[in-house]
C-alpha cells in the first residue's frame, strides 16, 4: 500500500467513523421504532468499517486501529464536514445519508478495483454491507422527494460533499471529547 492509498483509507475511515457516532445520536429518537433499529445497525456498521479500515492503515503505518481512531487531535482527523455536523432534525439527517450514501457508492467501487488484493477485498465485504445502507437511504429518499424540507436540506448539504478535509466545524471537536472520554481517562488507554 502506498501512502496515497493509505491517506485516502484514513479519509474514509474517518468519515465512517464519525458518521457512525452521528447516526447513533438517533437511537431512542428517531420518529419510528423500526427507524431507531435500522439507525442503530447502520451506525454499528459504519463503525464496525471504520475499524476494519483503520486496521488496514495501521498496518502500513506501525499503529493500531485505536490510535488511528482515538489518539488524533480533531485537526488530524480527514472526515468531510457532511459527517461533521450534528443535525437534529429528521429530513437533515436523511439527507445526509441519502447524500453520503451515493458518494461512498463511487469510493467504494473505487477501492474495488484496486490492484493491492487486502484493499480491493475489504472493499468488496463493506459494499456488501453497504448495499443495505443505499437501500434504506433510497427508500427514504423516495418517500421524502417532493417535501419542501427535505428538499432544502438536500440543497444545503450538498455543497458539503465538495469540501476539503482539513478544516473542520466546532461540532467535529465537540464530538472527538465525546468519543475519546473513556480512552483519555485512562492513563494506558482503552482498546476497542
Amino acid at each position: 500500500m502506498n501512502e496515497l492509498d493509505a491517506r485516502s483509507l484514513l479519509e474514509i475511515a474517518d468519515d465512517e467513523l464519525i458518521l457512525g457516532w452521528r447516526d447513533s445520536e438517533w437511537t431512542g429518537m428517531a420518529p419510528f421504532l423500526e427507524e431507531d433499529v435500522a439507525f442503530s445497525s447502520i451506525a454499528q456498521n459504519e463503525i464496525g468499517h471504520a475499524r476494519a479500515l483503520y486496521e488496514l492503515v495501521a498496518r502500513e503505518r506501525g499503529a493500531t486501529a485505536d490510535e488511528l481512531a482515538f489518539d488524533r487531535s480533531p485537526d488530524e482527523y480527514r472526515c468531510s464536514a457532511l459527517v461533521e455536523r450534528r443535525l437534529l432534525d429528521w429530513e437533515k439527517t436523511i439527507a445526509r445519508h441519502y447524500l453520503y450514501e451515493l458518494a461512498d457508492e463511487g469510493r467504494l467501487q473505487e477501492l474495488k478495483a484496486s490492484d493491492d488484493p487486502d484493499i480491493a477485498g475489504l472493499a468488496a465485504k463493506i459494499d456488501r454491507e453497504e448495499a443495505y445502507h443505499r437501500i434504506h437511504a433510497q427508500m427514504w429518499f423516495d418517500r421524502l422527494k417532493n417535501e419542501p424540507r427535505f428538499t432544502a436540506a438536500l440543497d444545503e448539504l450538498r455543497p458539503l460533499l465538495d469540501t476539503g478535509r482539513s478544516e473542520h466545524t466546532a461540532e467535529l471537536a465537540e464530538l472527538w471529547d465525546e468519543m475519546t472520554m473513556v480512552r483519555r481517562s485512562q492513563p494506558s488507554g482503552t482498546r476497542w
